[in-house]
Formats: structure tokens, sequence, C-alpha cells
């Protein structure tokens, strides 16, 4: 993944209450396992955060979004396609729940940036929840609407029903593992971690 121009700064945000989120979804309660698919920027990185949660049994980077089929990474960076960078996570409902998950997604993001996350710029870098049953979807919702009245701003971040899932091809795939030095490099010059600090504070990159 090359780095993307226009790297910014903004203001910090306050910290304030925690998010409040509905319990296990009726679906998790029934199913041995689950699926979620959230855009959060670059994969790579997304796929970092998820991995550690206990419950989730395996992250995969692809796309999600567009009207392309099976597209490639070049083509979705490139922006013609409607893509954006998504992990679809398979997960354990009995041992962590979509609530849950939500949670580590916003830590894990900045929600205010427009089409684009830290280092990253373009629609395909854009921050997405794709939700696979109205439940998910009121859960999303609500987690949404408790961040704004939190930060007392609009959040960027999309809620959308999903579609598909095209993997990405194998060598994106537990790139911070199988890479790590490169990996290091890319998430360090991004200003990914500095970013979630501001708004996130302590809470950044896990859980409250």
């Amino acid at each position: 993944m090359t780095l993307s121009p226009g790297r910014f700064l903004i203001r910090a945000l306050p910290v304030a209450i925690a998010l409040s989120i509905p319990a296990m979804t009726m679906a998790e309660e029934e199913a041995d396992s689950a699926r979620a698919v959230f855009a959060g920027g670059c994969f790579w990185c997304v796929e970092e955060a998820f991995d550690p949660v206990e419950g989730v049994l395996s992250t995969t980077s692809g796309f999600s979004g567009g009207h392309v089929e099976d597209p490639t990474y070049n083509q979705v960076v490139a922006g013609d396609t409607g893509h954006t960078e998504v992990v679809e996570i398979e997960y354990d409902p009995s041992v962590v729940d979509y609530a849950t998950l939500l949670e580590v997604f916003w830590r894990n993001i900045d929600p205010f940036a427009v089409d684009r996350q830290f280092c990253d710029a373009g629609d395909s870098y854009r921050s997405e929840i794709f939700v696979l049953d109205d439940e998910q979807r009121s859960l999303a919702e609500a987690s949404l609407d408790s961040l704004e009245e939190r930060f007392d701003q609009e959040i960027a971040t999309e809620i959308t029903d999903f579609e598909a899932f095209y993997p990405a091809e194998e060598y994106h795939q537990n790139y911070y593992q199988e890479n790590p030095v490169r990996y290091r490099f890319y998430k360090s010059a991004c200003g990914r971690v500095e970013r979630l600090e501001e708004i996130w504070g302590d809470e950044a990159g896990g859980l409250s």
C-alpha cells in the first residue's frame, strides 16, 4: 500500500462518556458464528485491530460498496469502482457480540474524516459500516447517534446495507504479520496512532 498525499491535522476533540449500545442480537444468539463488515481505511490496520479481540475467529481484507465485480486492489485505489477497503470479520457471538465489535471499530478510526482515513485519501478509504440485517443497522445507527451526541459533531462514517464482499489479493491478507517492518513504517508515517489518541485518548485502539 502506498502512502497517499495530503496528510492534515485536526484539532483534538474531548473525550466524554462511553458509548451505550444494546446487547447481543437475536441472530447472534442463534448462530455458531456471525459476520461483520467494516471499512476503516487501510485494511491492514483494521485486521490488526480486530484479530486480538476475544471471540473473533478470522479477519479477511477485501472490498465492498462498489459496482464492479471482483475488483483488483489497483482498480479500487484508482477510484473507479465505488468500493472501499473493508475487513470481513467472522466471530463467535457466544463470546463477543456485534455491539462490542462496533466499539472496537469506532476507536480505530477517525469518524470525522470525509473520504479518507489518516494519510490515505480518496473514497476507497472512506469509513463505512456495512450492515447484514436490520438488527445490525439498529445497533450501528444507535452507536453513531451516541457519538454525535458525545462529540457534538457530525459523524462522516456511512451505514450501508451489505451487498457483496470481494477478498483482496493474497499478499494483502495478514499483511501486518507477514511484513512487520514495512507495516510498522507505513503505520507510523501515516500518523494513525497519534490521530486516534487525539480523538479517543486512553480509549484509542481498544474498548472503553
